[in-house]
């Protein structure tokens, strides 16, 4: 079934459903008098989005050509659309439909290969100013145009993936932080050359409401950068420094310090990562107690490490990593829930939670003593 016949499927399946004399009731006696409608033209605009929320976004996009009712509803209705489904002229589609969706709240343009290319986010830019959230994830063709654009046109940003936009630079990434300032979600995965300390010194300065950040395998963040991140983005929630090989101690110790609503941190490969880092993150469950306990009764559902990823960091021992466990019971060693990953560390292989101590126990138990 191609998109056009499931655009007659909803019109009749509303008709069917009594939608359309709900409409003529709703109107004022407007749609009265005995006309009947029977065709996309003489449908309003109200039923016209109520069948854009029935259908995909590729039929959304057929929807757009058939007449202006539909582009009007299109232009009003429509605040979330995703064209990862699209594996050619994905850029030509973007500058021919964007400029009718004003409305556009969420656009996610993921691509599987590189289509994207500055002008179509440029058009996005010039009229999604309500944007919130937006996927650029593998558009390697895009360059620092890009950023600024968005900077400039797209101010209520929340939520931005650039993972593997490889060539961005880390100045376009400081400047676009100074304008999209209510960013809480952020990925840069993959971004070598944009996420250096000084953008990071940026971000901390002006994204003060960031939640969640993914600086995976960027190896040019190092200490500086991180601790700037710490002191100035006190709510960061989930942080990935996988493969970030230049941060020590002193990154870990100021995200200890500073973010206390910490849930989930990734630092495999981080191999001058040593027991000092985890004995500051065991202590700053003690010595924070009184602004964790402040943070539950504000809402906050739960406090502390829930997700730990330590693989291939070969300078921690055992004591100090049992310590960390024992101090965030959400982390745990047993297959069912593991959110402690030490692979690869084979000396942490005596490193254990509290339910793999009791699921042992019972195993122990469920055998007969010897007479």
């Amino acid at each position: 079934m191609n998109e056009t016949e499931n655009l007659e499927l909803c019109f009749e399946k509303l008709i069917d459903l009594g939608s359309v004399e709900n409409i003529n009731s709703k109107s004022g006696g407007e749609m009265g008098g005995g006309v009947i409608i029977s065709e996309w033209k003489d449908m309003p605009v109200e039923l016209l989005m109520r069948i854009l929320s029935l259908v995909d976004d590729q039929t959304v996009i057929v929807a757009s050509g058939v007449c202006h009712g539909w582009r009007d509803a299109i232009s009003w209705g429509i605040t979330h659309l995703s064209l990862s489904w699209c594996k050619k002229n994905m850029n030509d589609l973007v500058l021919s439909l964007v400029p009718k969706l004003t409305k556009l709240q969420v656009l996610i343009l993921r691509q599987d290969t590189p289509q994207l290319q500055d002008d179509a986010v440029q058009t996005i830019a010039s009229y999604c100013h309500d944007l919130q959230e937006l996927d650029l994830s593998k558009s390697f063709r895009l360059t620092d145009r890009s950023l600024y654009a968005l900077a400039r046109g797209c101010p209520n940003l929340i939520k931005l993936n650039i993972s593997g936009c490889s060539a961005f630079s880390d100045t376009a990434l400081a400047y676009l932080s100074g304008f999209c300032r209510k960013l809480k979600i952020l990925n840069l995965c993959g971004c070598v050359k944009t996420a250096s300390d000084r953008a990071l010194k940026a971000i901390g300065y002006n994204c003060n409401q960031l939640q969640y950040l993914n600086l995976g395998w960027c190896d040019h963040v190092g200490d500086e950068g991180v601790k700037s991140l710490a002191y100035g983005c006190p709510d960061l929630r989930i942080l990935d420094l996988c493969g970030c090989v230049l941060i020590t101690d002193e990154s870990v110790i100021a995200l200890a310090n500073h973010c206390l609503h910490l849930r989930s941190l990734g630092l495999y490969y981080c191999q001058n990562i040593t027991d000092r880092a985890m004995y500051s993150l065991a202590q700053s469950r003690v010595k924070n107690k009184h602004e964790v306990w402040a943070s539950v009764k504000k809402g906050y559902k739960e406090e502390g490490l829930t997700n730990l990823n330590i693989s291939q960091c070969t300078a921690l021992t055992p004591p100090a990593v049992q310590l960390l466990c024992d101090s965030f019971p959400a982390l745990h060693t047993c297959p069912d829930r593991h959110s402690l990953i030490i692979s690869g560390c084979l000396n942490l292989t005596s490193v254990h939670c509290a339910c793999s101590a009791v699921q042992a126990h019972r195993a122990a138990s469920s055998f007969p003593l010897a007479h």
